[in-house]
């Protein structure tokens, strides 16, 4: 269950990427933004994962 909940998690941040790339073609600071996000995400998954 907690893997789903990741998985949804990451799917949620990558839709709003393509909604904000699609809408407003800027904001690196957003791009960025989700990209870190990302990347704790698979920190926490590969973590998790090793126990």
């Amino acid at each position: 269950m907690g893997n789903f909940l990741y998985i949804i998690a990451v799917i949620l941040v990558v839709a709003w990427l393509v909604g904000l790339v699609g809408f407003n073609l800027g904001g690196l600071v957003h791009i960025l933004l989700v990209l870190a996000v990302i990347a704790i995400l698979l920190r926490i998954i590969q973590g998790r994962s090793y126990r």
